[in-house]
């Protein structure tokens, strides 16, 4: 008896495909999780965020007028949303002939591709933080020494009160290298090392108050081995979503076969360039054999 493709089997397969999508794209995406967001209302095509420059208070004396006059010094930025998407086709044969794990793994091959287009859009807006100007040069190490000094230049410049970094796990490595390397040597002492070191694979410690991620969409420089990561506060960048991701689902009966369409319209934008620096540093694959 010849097999056929049922409706319950294609309903089946993309219920696997988008609940895989949904998952995998959520939890792969920390660049676009870490800067501000709004929604585009209904009915509107954009949306215009003010920014209004930094003012001083003056002594005053009793029964004199205030003569100083603050600018406002208000500039807007508008934000608008672009679509993006990706399409899966589901023929009836592969229905057929294929166990659900499959489905599983395009579903998340799917959600990944999305979510490395959201982190890609976001790390290219890096370049133009702190007037163009990187922290950091190449070759250089993502040492404790070297995050610290990054930290202490966001903190001297007010960047804000939500300051994080984001960088590559290779060139992060380096932080870790740097505690055990001084461990070998001195005893741990209390405080952030012993923390880094004891809990290192569930997730760093905030150094000096910030916290520390990782981005492995993150690409590498040309010549191979640099990354450039980010110092920056949350309002820095902005992310303006019109329509989260979904998907729809569409059949093609002449090719025998349901299509799979996963969307999303949103746009990324630098709201403050003053609030971020990007972080240049060596991230060269660290060693796995080791002695």
């Amino acid at each position: 008896m010849a097999q056929t493709a049922t409706t319950g089997n294609l309903e089946s397969a993309s219920k696997i495909i988008i609940a895989a999508a949904r998952y995998t794209e959520e939890h792969n995406a920390p660049a676009m999780a870490l800067i501000e967001s709004f929604s585009l209302p209904k009915g509107a095509k954009q949306v215009t965020v003010p920014k209004v420059g930094q003012m001083t208070v003056s002594d005053l004396t009793d029964g004199i007028d205030i003569v100083d006059e603050e600018e406002i010094g208000m500039t807007t930025v508008d934000l608008t949303a672009n679509e993006v998407g990706a399409k899966v086709i589901l023929t009836d044969k592969l229905v057929r002939e294929q166990q659900n794990n499959v489905f599983t793994i395009i579903g998340k091959q799917l959600g990944d591709a999305m979510a490395r287009k959201k982190d890609t859009d976001v790390h290219s807006l890096y370049n133009t933080l702190n007037g163009g100007t990187n922290l950091g040069a190449t070759a250089k190490p993502f040492s404790l020494a070297n995050v610290a000094g990054a930290i202490a230049h966001a903190k001297a410049n007010n960047f804000g009160s939500n300051v994080y970094i984001l960088h590559h796990p290779n060139a992060v490595f380096d932080i870790a290298n740097t505690a055990v390397t001084a461990s070998s040597t001195y005893p741990v002492p209390k405080g952030w090392s012993e923390d880094m070191l004891g809990n290192f694979f569930s997730g760093l410690r905030p150094l000096n108050g910030v916290p520390i991620f990782e981005d492995g969409n993150l690409a590498f420089e040309s010549n191979g081995t640099d990354a450039k990561g980010v110092i920056a506060d949350k309002s820095a960048l902005a992310v303006l979503n019109s329509v989260e991701t979904r998907t729809e689902k569409q059949r093609d009966a002449s090719m025998r076969a349901t299509e799979v369409i996963l969307t999303s319209d949103y746009g990324v934008f630098e709201l403050d360039d003053t609030r971020g620096a990007a972080m240049f540093f060596d991230a060269t694959a660290p060693a796995t054999n080791a002695s």
